[in-house]
């Protein structure tokens, strides 16, 4: 059976833009982290919901999803923000740094042509706070090719929901149950 694809963002889905007043989301706890190649006397303020880990790491856990960081942080995910979540040190996709002035240059996610070189064939879900209309098209393309593709979308500026996860978990389910049965060998009849 194919190896389904987790691919989570930070920004926007773990750390949530802040409201107009500077305030981040309710439960959400503070913190300061230092990025790579970031001077220690400047850390960077962000706000995590300690639920976050322990859900993710359940979904993970109970599933068949091979979880990987798909954000502008990189390798800083696993170091900074999977600590303070109680979460393993996953993978992540070396993005590249794009200068661009905006997430959708072509209209759609910068991210979208390195992740699916990099997907290739393989099923995924991608959770991610910026999605456009052509993302979705594109998910929707690449399951009517045979490569099933789930985009989850939380509001940038809430995070992360429990219902998000929960459609991650009947998702990759049902996609487990349909892999089961194309694999599954045919019974055989005697011949009489």
């Amino acid at each position: 059976m194919r190896q389904l694809r987790l691919l989570i963002d930070i920004d926007g889905v773990l750390i949530p833009f802040p409201d107009p007043d500077g305030s981040a989301p309710a439960g959400h706890v503070h913190h300061h982290v230092v990025p790579s190649g970031r001077d220690p006397s400047a850390p960077v303020p962000i706000w995590l919901h300690p639920a976050h880990g322990p859900m993710l790491r359940a979904v993970t856990q109970t599933s068949r999803l091979a979880p990987r960081w798909c954000t502008s942080w990189r390798h800083d995910a696993s170091r900074h923000i999977a600590p303070l979540l109680g979460l393993p040190p996953w993978p992540h996709l070396n993005l590249p740094r794009p200068q661009i002035n905006t997430s959708h240059p072509n209209g759609y996610l910068w991210k979208r042509d390195f992740v699916d070189a990099w997907l290739d064939d393989a099923p995924a879900i991608w959770i991610d706070d910026d999605f456009t209309a052509l993302d979705r098209a594109w998910a929707t393309q690449r399951t009517a090719h045979g490569r099933p593709t789930l985009l989850v979308q939380p509001d940038p500026h809430i995070g992360l929901l429990p219902k998000h996860l929960t459609s991650v978990e009947r998702w990759a389910s049902g996609f487990d149950r349909t892999q089961a049965r194309s694999t599954r060998k045919p019974r055989e009849y005697p011949v009489r």
